[in-house]
Protein backbone atom coordinates (compact mmCIF):
# COMPACT_ATOMS: atom_id res chain seq x y z
CA UNK A 1 0.00 0.00 0.00
CA UNK A 2 1.03 3.50 -1.02
CA UNK A 3 2.62 5.29 2.29
CA UNK A 4 2.44 8.90 2.27
CA UNK A 5 4.16 11.73 4.03
CA UNK A 6 7.27 9.94 4.76
CA UNK A 7 9.97 11.93 3.21
CA UNK A 8 10.20 15.10 3.99
CA UNK A 9 11.70 15.91 0.61
CA UNK A 10 9.83 16.78 -2.65
CA UNK A 11 11.02 14.51 -5.83
CA UNK A 12 12.26 16.30 -8.69
CA UNK A 13 9.70 17.37 -11.06
CA UNK A 14 11.54 15.29 -14.08
CA UNK A 15 10.42 12.28 -11.91
CA UNK A 16 6.83 13.31 -11.66
CA UNK A 17 5.84 14.76 -14.43
CA UNK A 18 6.99 13.34 -18.19
CA UNK A 19 5.80 13.65 -21.91
CA UNK A 20 5.12 9.61 -22.66
CA UNK A 21 4.69 8.15 -26.23
CA UNK A 22 3.57 4.70 -27.42
CA UNK A 23 6.79 3.55 -26.57
CA UNK A 24 6.95 4.06 -22.97
CA UNK A 25 3.59 3.82 -22.25
CA UNK A 26 3.49 0.69 -20.44
CA UNK A 27 6.54 1.34 -18.15
CA UNK A 28 5.85 4.57 -17.40
CA UNK A 29 1.93 4.68 -16.92
CA UNK A 30 0.66 1.09 -16.37
CA UNK A 31 3.62 -0.04 -14.78
CA UNK A 32 4.59 2.49 -12.97
CA UNK A 33 0.84 3.05 -11.40
CA UNK A 34 1.58 -0.54 -9.90
CA UNK A 35 3.02 1.58 -6.74
CA UNK A 36 1.84 5.16 -7.15
CA UNK A 37 -1.26 6.50 -9.15
CA UNK A 38 -0.20 8.11 -12.58
CA UNK A 39 -2.30 10.36 -13.32
CA UNK A 40 -2.08 11.24 -17.97
CA UNK A 41 -3.28 14.31 -19.36
CA UNK A 42 -4.18 13.68 -23.04
CA UNK A 43 -3.42 16.83 -25.12
CA UNK A 44 -2.74 18.78 -28.37
CA UNK A 45 -0.94 22.20 -28.97
CA UNK A 46 -3.91 23.33 -31.10
CA UNK A 47 -6.38 22.93 -28.22
CA UNK A 48 -6.98 25.95 -26.09
CA UNK A 49 -8.57 24.67 -23.13
CA UNK A 50 -5.28 22.84 -22.88
CA UNK A 51 -2.97 25.04 -22.21
CA UNK A 52 -4.90 26.38 -19.38
CA UNK A 53 -5.23 22.48 -17.85
CA UNK A 54 -2.17 21.50 -18.17
CA UNK A 55 -0.21 23.45 -16.00
CA UNK A 56 -2.81 23.33 -13.56
CA UNK A 57 -2.45 19.69 -13.55
CA UNK A 58 0.98 20.20 -13.28
CA UNK A 59 0.52 22.50 -10.21
CA UNK A 60 -1.12 20.32 -8.36
CA UNK A 61 0.83 17.11 -8.46
CA UNK A 62 3.69 19.16 -7.51
CA UNK A 63 2.00 19.87 -4.80
CA UNK A 64 1.10 16.42 -3.52
CA UNK A 65 4.89 15.49 -3.62
CA UNK A 66 5.58 12.27 -5.04
CA UNK A 67 1.99 10.72 -4.05
CA UNK A 68 0.84 10.70 -7.73
CA UNK A 69 2.77 11.11 -11.13
CA UNK A 70 2.03 12.47 -14.23
CA UNK A 71 2.05 11.64 -17.90
CA UNK A 72 1.46 14.01 -20.81
CA UNK A 73 0.79 12.60 -24.13
CA UNK A 74 0.45 14.41 -27.42
CA UNK A 75 -2.59 13.27 -29.06
CA UNK A 76 -1.45 13.79 -32.24
CA UNK A 77 1.58 12.15 -31.55
CA UNK A 78 -0.24 9.13 -29.78
CA UNK A 79 -3.53 8.00 -31.34
CA UNK A 80 -2.87 4.74 -31.37
CA UNK A 81 -3.01 5.30 -27.47
CA UNK A 82 -5.83 7.50 -27.85
CA UNK A 83 -8.06 5.42 -29.68
CA UNK A 84 -7.44 2.30 -27.34
CA UNK A 85 -8.79 3.98 -23.99
CA UNK A 86 -11.55 5.93 -26.46
CA UNK A 87 -10.17 9.38 -25.77
CA UNK A 88 -13.08 11.26 -27.81
CA UNK A 89 -12.05 14.84 -27.26
CA UNK A 90 -9.42 16.78 -25.49
CA UNK A 91 -8.49 18.07 -22.90
CA UNK A 92 -9.15 14.41 -21.38
CA UNK A 93 -7.58 12.91 -17.89
CA UNK A 94 -7.41 9.51 -16.81
CA UNK A 95 -6.02 8.26 -13.20
CA UNK A 96 -4.31 5.08 -13.24
CA UNK A 97 -3.62 3.13 -9.99
CA UNK A 98 -2.27 -1.04 -10.27
CA UNK A 99 -2.25 -0.61 -13.96
CA UNK A 100 -6.05 -0.05 -14.18
CA UNK A 101 -8.41 3.50 -14.84
CA UNK A 102 -9.87 4.47 -11.52
CA UNK A 103 -10.93 8.04 -11.86
CA UNK A 104 -10.62 10.63 -14.95
CA UNK A 105 -12.58 13.78 -16.38
CA UNK A 106 -13.33 15.47 -19.66
CA UNK A 107 -12.74 19.43 -20.10
CA UNK A 108 -11.17 22.37 -18.48
CA UNK A 109 -11.83 22.10 -15.04
CA UNK A 110 -11.56 24.89 -12.25
CA UNK A 111 -7.99 24.93 -9.95
CA UNK A 112 -9.79 24.07 -7.03
CA UNK A 113 -11.32 20.70 -8.74
CA UNK A 114 -8.12 19.91 -10.13
CA UNK A 115 -7.12 20.09 -6.45
CA UNK A 116 -10.10 17.90 -5.39
CA UNK A 117 -9.36 14.84 -8.06
CA UNK A 118 -5.63 14.47 -7.39
CA UNK A 119 -6.70 14.33 -3.84
CA UNK A 120 -9.84 12.04 -4.59
CA UNK A 121 -6.82 9.63 -6.53
CA UNK A 122 -4.66 9.65 -3.67
CA UNK A 123 -6.98 8.75 -1.59
CA UNK A 124 -7.97 6.03 -3.96
CA UNK A 125 -5.03 4.39 -4.33
CA UNK A 126 -4.09 4.05 -0.43
CA UNK A 127 -4.31 7.34 1.29
CA UNK A 128 -6.95 8.32 4.08
CA UNK A 129 -9.38 5.27 3.68
CA UNK A 130 -11.57 3.75 6.23
CA UNK A 131 -8.95 1.83 8.27
CA UNK A 132 -11.41 -0.87 9.78
CA UNK A 133 -13.66 -1.75 6.78
CA UNK A 134 -10.51 -1.62 4.42
CA UNK A 135 -9.26 -4.56 7.36
CA UNK A 136 -12.36 -6.67 7.25
CA UNK A 137 -12.19 -6.94 3.03
CA UNK A 138 -8.61 -7.53 3.17
CA UNK A 139 -9.33 -10.44 5.21
CA UNK A 140 -11.83 -11.65 3.26
CA UNK A 141 -10.36 -11.10 0.32
CA UNK A 142 -7.80 -13.59 2.04
CA UNK A 143 -10.22 -15.91 3.03
CA UNK A 144 -11.76 -16.12 -0.91
CA UNK A 145 -7.99 -16.29 -2.04
CA UNK A 146 -7.78 -19.54 0.73
CA UNK A 147 -10.94 -21.31 -0.84
CA UNK A 148 -13.36 -20.56 2.07
CA UNK A 149 -15.76 -18.89 -0.26
CA UNK A 150 -18.36 -19.53 2.04
CA UNK A 151 -17.18 -16.96 5.00
CA UNK A 152 -15.56 -14.61 2.71
CA UNK A 153 -19.15 -14.07 0.84
CA UNK A 154 -20.86 -13.41 4.40
CA UNK A 155 -17.82 -10.85 5.13
CA UNK A 156 -18.28 -9.12 2.11
CA UNK A 157 -22.19 -8.74 2.62
CA UNK A 158 -21.50 -7.69 6.31
CA UNK A 159 -19.28 -4.77 5.12
CA UNK A 160 -22.06 -3.98 2.54
CA UNK A 161 -24.01 -3.26 5.56
CA UNK A 162 -22.20 -0.90 7.01
CA UNK A 163 -20.96 0.51 3.13
CA UNK A 164 -23.63 0.26 0.57
CA UNK A 165 -20.98 1.42 -1.48
CA UNK A 166 -17.82 -0.35 -1.55
CA UNK A 167 -16.99 -0.99 -4.50
CA UNK A 168 -14.19 -3.48 -3.42
CA UNK A 169 -16.79 -5.45 -1.06
CA UNK A 170 -19.18 -5.67 -3.60
CA UNK A 171 -16.79 -7.16 -6.07
CA UNK A 172 -15.46 -9.92 -3.36
CA UNK A 173 -19.41 -10.87 -2.98
CA UNK A 174 -20.31 -11.62 -6.66
CA UNK A 175 -16.16 -13.34 -6.90
CA UNK A 176 -17.31 -15.00 -3.88
CA UNK A 177 -20.02 -16.35 -5.66
CA UNK A 178 -18.53 -17.62 -9.04
CA UNK A 179 -16.50 -19.51 -6.51
CA UNK A 180 -19.23 -21.00 -4.99
CA UNK A 181 -20.63 -22.03 -8.95
CA UNK A 182 -23.53 -19.71 -8.12
CA UNK A 183 -23.45 -17.87 -11.46
CA UNK A 184 -26.65 -17.11 -11.29
CA UNK A 185 -26.90 -14.85 -7.93
CA UNK A 186 -23.05 -13.50 -8.94
CA UNK A 187 -24.62 -11.96 -12.05
CA UNK A 188 -27.65 -10.69 -9.63
CA UNK A 189 -25.27 -8.83 -6.83
CA UNK A 190 -23.33 -7.19 -10.09
CA UNK A 191 -26.17 -6.38 -11.52
CA UNK A 192 -27.83 -4.56 -7.94
CA UNK A 193 -24.03 -2.90 -7.44
CA UNK A 194 -25.60 1.04 -7.50
CA UNK A 195 -25.30 3.32 -10.38
CA UNK A 196 -22.22 5.30 -8.90
CA UNK A 197 -19.86 2.74 -8.69
CA UNK A 198 -20.94 0.23 -11.44
CA UNK A 199 -17.77 1.42 -13.50
CA UNK A 200 -15.57 0.99 -10.43
CA UNK A 201 -12.16 -0.91 -11.34
CA UNK A 202 -12.99 -3.44 -9.16
CA UNK A 203 -16.46 -3.95 -10.32
CA UNK A 204 -15.35 -4.27 -14.00
CA UNK A 205 -12.69 -7.07 -12.94
CA UNK A 206 -15.90 -8.61 -11.27
CA UNK A 207 -17.58 -8.33 -14.20
CA UNK A 208 -15.09 -10.28 -16.50
CA UNK A 209 -14.39 -12.72 -13.72
CA UNK A 210 -18.06 -13.31 -14.13
CA UNK A 211 -17.86 -13.56 -18.18
CA UNK A 212 -14.95 -15.86 -17.76
CA UNK A 213 -16.92 -18.43 -15.55
CA UNK A 214 -19.63 -18.44 -18.08
CA UNK A 215 -17.36 -19.31 -20.84
CA UNK A 216 -16.16 -22.02 -18.74
CA UNK A 217 -19.39 -24.10 -18.35
CA UNK A 218 -19.28 -24.54 -22.41
CA UNK A 219 -15.39 -24.96 -22.43
CA UNK A 220 -14.53 -28.36 -24.63
CA UNK A 221 -12.31 -31.14 -23.46
CA UNK A 222 -8.40 -29.46 -23.78
CA UNK A 223 -6.75 -33.08 -24.92
CA UNK A 224 -9.26 -32.93 -28.27
CA UNK A 225 -8.82 -29.08 -28.88
CA UNK A 226 -4.52 -29.12 -28.01
CA UNK A 227 -4.74 -32.42 -31.17
CA UNK A 228 -6.61 -30.09 -33.48
CA UNK A 229 -4.40 -27.09 -33.41
CA UNK A 230 -1.10 -29.22 -33.45
CA UNK A 231 -3.13 -31.10 -36.50
CA UNK A 232 -3.79 -27.91 -38.23
CA UNK A 233 -2.03 -24.53 -36.14
CA UNK A 234 -4.16 -21.99 -38.77
CA UNK A 235 -7.17 -23.32 -36.94
CA UNK A 236 -7.99 -20.00 -35.15
CA UNK A 237 -11.31 -21.21 -33.35
CA UNK A 238 -9.73 -24.25 -32.48
CA UNK A 239 -6.92 -22.35 -30.80
CA UNK A 240 -9.12 -19.69 -29.18
CA UNK A 241 -11.72 -22.65 -28.00
CA UNK A 242 -8.29 -24.06 -26.74
CA UNK A 243 -7.67 -21.22 -24.44
CA UNK A 244 -11.40 -20.87 -23.18
CA UNK A 245 -10.88 -24.33 -22.34
CA UNK A 246 -7.20 -23.89 -20.91
CA UNK A 247 -8.80 -20.95 -18.80
CA UNK A 248 -11.28 -23.18 -17.60
CA UNK A 249 -8.94 -26.05 -15.78
CA UNK A 250 -7.42 -23.36 -13.89
CA UNK A 251 -4.39 -23.14 -16.73
CA UNK A 252 -4.61 -19.45 -17.36
CA UNK A 253 -1.06 -18.78 -18.06
CA UNK A 254 -1.36 -21.62 -21.33
CA UNK A 255 -4.42 -19.95 -21.90
CA UNK A 256 -2.76 -16.28 -21.97
CA UNK A 257 0.39 -18.06 -24.55
CA UNK A 258 -2.56 -19.77 -26.69
CA UNK A 259 -4.30 -16.26 -27.25
CA UNK A 260 -0.98 -14.37 -27.54
CA UNK A 261 -0.25 -17.07 -30.49
CA UNK A 262 -3.69 -16.34 -32.35
CA UNK A 263 -3.21 -12.57 -31.85
CA UNK A 264 0.51 -12.88 -33.49
CA UNK A 265 -1.20 -15.36 -36.08
CA UNK A 266 -3.91 -13.22 -37.40
CA UNK A 267 -4.72 -10.14 -34.83
CA UNK A 268 -7.66 -9.33 -37.16
CA UNK A 269 -9.70 -13.07 -36.84
CA UNK A 270 -13.35 -13.01 -35.46
CA UNK A 271 -13.39 -9.23 -34.82
CA UNK A 272 -9.97 -9.07 -32.63
CA UNK A 273 -11.37 -11.97 -30.57
CA UNK A 274 -7.70 -12.97 -29.51
CA UNK A 275 -7.25 -9.71 -28.35
CA UNK A 276 -10.32 -8.72 -26.70
CA UNK A 277 -10.27 -12.70 -24.83
CA UNK A 278 -6.68 -11.32 -23.41
CA UNK A 279 -8.09 -8.29 -22.23
CA UNK A 280 -10.73 -10.14 -20.14
CA UNK A 281 -8.45 -12.35 -18.43
CA UNK A 282 -6.29 -9.46 -17.33
CA UNK A 283 -9.05 -7.60 -16.11
CA UNK A 284 -10.15 -10.40 -14.68
CA UNK A 285 -6.56 -10.63 -12.39
CA UNK A 286 -4.90 -8.52 -9.98
CA UNK A 287 -3.54 -5.58 -11.82
CA UNK A 288 -0.52 -7.30 -10.66
CA UNK A 289 -0.20 -10.08 -11.09
CA UNK A 290 2.49 -11.85 -13.32
CA UNK A 291 0.53 -13.13 -15.59
CA UNK A 292 -0.89 -9.99 -16.87
CA UNK A 293 2.37 -7.66 -16.25
CA UNK A 294 3.74 -10.05 -19.04
CA UNK A 295 0.94 -10.60 -20.83
CA UNK A 296 0.57 -6.90 -21.07
CA UNK A 297 4.16 -6.39 -22.26
CA UNK A 298 3.72 -9.19 -24.98
CA UNK A 299 0.82 -7.81 -26.06
CA UNK A 300 2.08 -4.42 -26.53
CA UNK A 301 5.35 -5.37 -27.84
CA UNK A 302 2.73 -7.10 -30.41
CA UNK A 303 0.16 -4.18 -31.47
CA UNK A 304 3.17 -1.14 -31.31
CA UNK A 305 5.44 -3.54 -33.52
Amino acid sequence: MLELGQNQTSPAAGDLIKDVSEADFMAEVIEASQTVPVIVDFWAPWCGPCKTLGPALEAAVTKAKGAVKMAKVNVDENQMIAGQLRVQSIPTVYAFWQGQPIDGFQGAVAPSEIEAFVDRVVGQSGGDASGGLDEALTAAEEMLDQGAATDAAQTFAAILQEDDKSARAYAGLVRAHIALDDLEQAEAILNGAPAEISKAPELEAAHAALDLAKQAAGAGPVGELTAAVEANPDDHQARFDLAQALHANGRTQEAVDQLLELFQRDREWNDEAAKHQLFTIFEALKPNDPIVLNGRRKLSSMIFA
